[in-house]
């Protein structure tokens, strides 16, 4: 029996392979906007952690750091202008098929999508009011983590919110149950091995560096955020 006991760290999934079917891995980004709707719980993170960061006639800009097929930075653009604020977002990934896919999908919503690294975008010298993320966490490797959240936290001289899966055995269970739909992609395999690789909350603690706070939020996901910090502080 598959035990979840430990992360399956160094598994691989289908999709991040350079050989994967172009027209599967395709289906993959298109269906990324149903799952993320159903399980990531971006309408709840927009309400509670980036509308009251933002006022109405002052523009803010934001970072997503490794988009994917790019559904998460629309609809925070989408609900933002519903609310009358102005959010100008940009959206990175390092999988130029990725970039490619959704520059085309969205390419009248305003976003802007570049493939690149967080790091290239340091050394542009740019910076944002809120940095986040969407299942990246369980991407990186342990020993890399604290690189990774320095470039994000160096990209952002306000807020950066991680936002992952959280891993358990009723996490693996359900999504293992609801994603029957999902075989003709790699929703379906990939998601499970995205479950297997993440961490439970407590393995986060202690992964990540200081200055940066780790909340378990229903139902199975982790929020890694760190707060700007103040001038002189």
């Amino acid at each position: 029996m598959l035990s979840l006991r430990a992360r399956a760290a160094h598994a691989v999934e289908e999709m991040d392979l350079p050989g994967c079917d172009p027209a599967r891995l395709e289906r993959t980004y298109a269906q990324f906007a149903l799952v993320n709707r159903a399980v990531s719980g971006w309408r709840s993170l927009y309400l509670r952690q980036l509308r009251p960061r933002l006022r109405p006639g002052v523009p803010a800009t934001l970072l997503d750091i490794g988009c994917g097929g790019g559904d998460v930075p629309v609809m925070l653009s989408r609900w933002a202008a519903r609310d009358g604020l102005r959010l100008e977002i940009t959206a990175i990934d390092p999988d130029p098929r990725a970039g490619r896919f959704a520059a085309e999908r969205h390419s009248s919503t305003g976003v802007k999508f570049r493939s690149c690294t967080a790091a290239e975008l340091g050394f542009e010298g740019l910076s944002f009011d809120l940095v986040v993320s969407n299942h990246v966490l369980h991407h990186v490797a342990e020993h890399e983590l604290p690189v990774f959240l320095a470039e994000s936290a160096a990209l952002s001289h306000g807020t950066v919110i991680h936002n992952d899966l959280r891993r358990s055995a009723a996490a693996y269970g359900l999504f293992f149950a609801g994603s029957w739909p999902f075989a003709g992609s790699y929703i379906r395999p990939d998601g499970l091995t995205s479950i297997r690789r993440s961490y439970t909350a407590a393995e986060l603690r202690k992964a990540v560096p200081p200055g940066w706070t780790v909340l378990s939020r229903a139902p199975f996901r982790n929020l890694l955020i760190r707060e700007a910090v103040p001038a002189g502080g």
